[in-house]
């Protein structure tokens, strides 16, 4: 069950990367907020569905909830539009790697802490192996993603 969830969020990370790609180009041509608006309006629709047909009955609503937990639907908009704007500008791999690296090092701050009541999962060398690495692996993406200049005979055409 550990591998089909890895998978799955493999499959989510891709999903993600696909959806920034698109984003990019979408708000380069209509806005980066209306790109966002489109992005959610869309997912709220199709989340809205999956509710009404596969969600099984919960014992508390959002309304019973601790209302600090509701914050967490407001991270998605800042999400959205930083992805929006630096696609255009930096590439899809490159702001994608540093999405991964920035979510890599505020989870193992949250799990090390235990924050927003999450089991302390302890820091350990091999995880700051792990940002080391990512952060290395930022660079050499960064440093290698200058577009390439058009053929000077297909420009002269």
């Amino acid at each position: 069950m550990i591998i089909i969830m890895i998978m799955l969020a493999v499959i989510g990370g891709a999903m993600l990367s696909i959806q920034a790609a698109i984003n990019g180009q979408l708000g380069s041509k209509v806005g980066v907020f209306k790109s966002a608006f489109l992005t959610f309006s869309v997912g709220a629709l199709i989340t809205a569905l999956l509710i009404v047909f596969f969600e099984p009955p919960h014992a508390v609503s959002l309304m019973d909830v601790p209302k600090w937990q509701l914050l967490g639907a407001m991270f998605g908009v800042p999400y959205i539009v930083i992805m929006v704007l630096a696609v255009q500008r930096i590439g899809a791999a490159v702001a994608t790697v540093a999405v991964i690296f920035g979510q890599l090092t505020m989870s193992m701050l949250i799990d090390n802490f235990g924050w927003l009541g999450n089991p302390a999962i302890p820091f350990s060398l091999s995880r700051l192996g792990a940002v080391v690495c990512l952060g290395i692996a930022l660079c050499f993406i960064y440093l290698s993603s200058k577009p390439c200049a058009a053929p000077q005979a297909a420009v002269n055409k």
